[in-house]
């Protein structure tokens, strides 16, 4: 990307003293020629001028075409950078180099260049020796050996370009004829100048909006970051030949700057996709508060930014350039480039790169837009499919069953915690209808017209619960095809149910707690930090305390579920709802198979109200659903075994009146159930089907109450 806004022309002839034969045959050429002849010379250099549209070519054609006119030994054209407040000077070509190089930049003011454009006048020194103004300027000028010269000024229309310069190493070399006619030359040459300028200037503009179309036809098709990000860095290294890119995307919210996009080869580890930085003392964060580009020198980035300049001068970098990417009146984040040149990055190069960088925050506005669209229509899709599959599997419960002094009890508990936000510990054994309370949480809460999720945490393979609970990315592991959201990301703005809560693996109760704590958590294989607004409800079966003790459970996470526990109670505790229940499921159950049940005997009721119901409803709802299936006519048929079996469990109790421990009631009824099924456990035919329990809480409880299914089945 090379531009010329302010060029010189340094041409230095081969210095001869003033009796040489070249210097004589100059200075009788010029005095015997004619003003007509002259003029009529000017006329056909200005013809040759008006061909030449390149600042390049021009120079060196006027160089060529004044030596005949004018007797010089110093011709230059020094032009003025409006943007840059400067005269930029390059030597171009000379028959012999010159002893002293002119600085490659001239500062207003320090240039006699300077004064005869602001003036307008014709500036003529004859004896260097003898002018005290611009000192710098006539110390290179003497280091050459010139002696005298005359500055004429460049301008159109008003327009002030800069300065025609000739020297001599003559003193006092230039008489007022001389003078007036070099200002006639100047007037031609401004003409055939700007004309050059103004090709030149369209012309970078030209190649200045072709690169922009390319930059924006590479990114406008992306529609992933990654895609996107590799478009980027590929355009601006192909066109630019930039050492350092980078892309940072910020988050106000922790103070911190991701990088999303790298193109360094060698860089320091510090800057690899993914790293974070912080917003503040880094140059990247100066861009993003300002809202402005910052331009860094070698010397700024060592001394401003000593936590992160000396990794970047590691690798080479010795200029620095961050632009702020604006979309929909905000900063997002940076674009940043580097270069191993240094002061690379010029002031009117500014607003073209921020044009630039415009297009790429357009871009990166549309993909993250696009990304959260996508994000949201899957959430969508899947809260769609999670609710069909809700109302399909149609719930145990459609209310809550009972007028028992401990349902009374639970539900003024329930009633009380709904409209907070807190989290709930639902305790009890398996088959009490826990989701259903955790589903009377949620309808009387505040978040009822949002998403209730639940997740049994037994039923889940330990190596994907991770992946359930808060998702994954695609390419996380082996089989992640797409894009996978979790549960707590589905549930934001409701509620999530984690039942069986005490099945979650160690190394994975930290990032639970995480959740609840900071409300935010990264997907499986992914570096972005999202953040969800969900209440929890957990439920188990299992003593969380007792597990803590033994180090089966995170000490701080059993803490921060027990805000509000709420016990459930067991069937047995509660049989004054057994009626209740009983009727409920057995017209349901009849509903559904078009069956008209009208009676349910009395002696049938007595010894299901006896009966102790280790599986709780859950064991009560699968017995009416047999016996609707096995009744014919009008009065409910309870099978005889399944009586025969209760009336044998509570047979070793003499008062059949007084119910059985739990430990007992429920020891019996594995024992029974392992009995029927041949000491087969799982299964369709094996005792937790029977039992109506999942063969893992079976095998837990057999282990807790020392049975074992080979004992059993002799």
């Amino acid at each position: 990307m090379e531009t010329r806004p302010c060029q010189v022309l340094f041409y230095s002839r081969r210095t001869h003293g003033v009796g040489s034969p070249f210097a004589d045959a100059t200075v009788a050429g010029v005095t015997e020629s004619s003003a007509e002849t002259r003029y009529q010379a000017l006329l056909s250099v200005t013809q040759h001028l008006a061909r030449h549209l390149e600042l390049e070519t021009l120079i060196a054609e006027l160089r060529s075409s004044l030596e005949p006119l004018i007797r010089f030994n110093f011709l230059a054209l020094s032009l003025h950078n409006p943007e840059e407040r400067s005269t930029r000077l390059r030597v171009l070509s000379s028959n012999l180099p010159p002893v002293v190089h002119p600085p490659t930049v001239w500062a207003e003011g320090e240039s006699p260049g300077e004064h005869v454009r602001k003036t307008q006048t014709t500036l003529y020194v004859p004896e260097v020796d003898h002018e005290t103004r611009f000192p710098e300027f006539h110390r290179m000028l003497q280091a050459n050996g010139i002696h005298s010269y005359c500055l004429v000024p460049l301008s159109t229309a008003g327009r002030p370009l800069g300065a025609l310069n000739f020297g001599s190493v003559l003193p006092q070399a230039y008489s007022p004829e001389e003078t007036e006619f070099m200002e006639a030359v100047a007037r031609q040459v401004s003409v055939a100048v700007d004309n050059a300028l103004s090709h030149e200037r369209l012309a970078r503009e030209r190649d200045r909006l072709e690169i922009l179309l390319a930059v924006n036809n590479a990114v406008v098709c992306q529609r992933d970051d990654r895609s996107l990000f590799r478009a980027i860095s590929s355009s601006l290294r192909e066109r630019f030949g930039f050492d350092y890119i980078t892309l940072t995307m910020a988050d106000p919210a922790t103070g911190m700057m991701h990088v999303r996009v790298l193109d360094a080869p060698g860089a320091s580890p510090f800057f690899q996709e993914g790293a974070e930085l912080p917003i503040a003392g880094t140059p990247a964060g100066r861009a993003y508060d300002t809202g402005q580009p910052q331009v860094f020198t070698e010397a700024e980035l060592a001394g401003d930014f000593p936590g992160i300049g000396p990794h970047l001068l590691q690798t080479g970098i010795r200029s620095v350039c961050c632009l702020p990417l604006r979309a929909r009146q905000q900063v997002i984040g940076t674009l940043n480039i580097g270069s191993r040149q240094q002061n690379f990055f010029r002031p009117s190069e500014i607003p073209w790169l921020m044009q630039l960088a415009g297009q790429v925050a357009l871009a990166l506005d549309n993909v993250l837009s696009y990304q959260r669209i996508e994000e949201l229509n899957a959430r969508l899709a899947k809260e769609k499919l999670y609710l069909e599959d809700e109302i399909r599997s149609n719930s145990q419960f459609e209310e809550i069953i009972g007028e028992s002094p401990a349902m009374r009890n639970i539900l003024h508990q329930i009633e009380t915690v709904a409209p907070t936000d807190s989290t709930v510990l639902l305790i009890g054994e398996t088959g009490t209808g826990k989701e259903l309370f955790a589903r009377a949480l949620h309808d009387l809460s505040a978040r009822k017209q949002r998403t209730f999720v639940k997740l049994n945490c037994a039923a889940i393979p330990t190596g994907l619960i991770e992946s359930e609970l808060f998702g994954h990315e695609k390419g996380a592991f082996t089989g992640a095809i797409a894009q996978h959201i979790g549960r707590f990301e589905l549930a934001h703005g409701g509620t999530i149910f984690l039942d069986e809560i005490g099945e979650i693996p160690l190394e994975l109760q930290p990032k639970l707690l995480r959740v609840l704590q900071e409300r935010e958590f990264e997907r499986l294989g992914g570096g972005r930090t999202l953040r969800v607004d969900t209440r929890l409800v957990a439920a188990t079966n299992r003593d969380l305390a007792r597990m803590v003790e033994q180090h089966q459970f995170r000490a701080d996470l059993y803490y921060r579920l027990n805000v509000f526990p709420v016990r459930v109670p067991p069937l047995r505790e509660r049989r004054e709802d057994i009626p209740l229940l009983v009727r409920y499921f057995v017209q349901q159950f009849a509903r559904r198979m078009n069956r008209h049940i009208e009676t349910i005997p009395a002696e049938s009721m007595d010894a299901l109200v006896r009966y102790s119901w280790p599986g709780n409803i859950r064991e009560l709802q699968n017995l009416m659903e047999r016996a609707v299936i096995l009744t014919n006519g009008p009065v409910l048929r309870i099978p005889d075994g399944e009586l025969a079996s209760a009336a044998k469990t509570l047979a070793g109790d003499t008062s059949a009146s007084t119910p059985l421990t739990l430990e007992a009631a429920e020891r019996a009824a594995i024992l029974r159930a392992l009995e029927e099924s041949g000491g087969k456990v799982g299964g369709d035919s094996g005792a937790a089907h029977k039992l109506g329990m999942k063969r893992t809480t079976l095998q837990a409880k057999m282990r807790k109450l020392g049975i074992a299914a080979k004992s059993a089945a002799q």
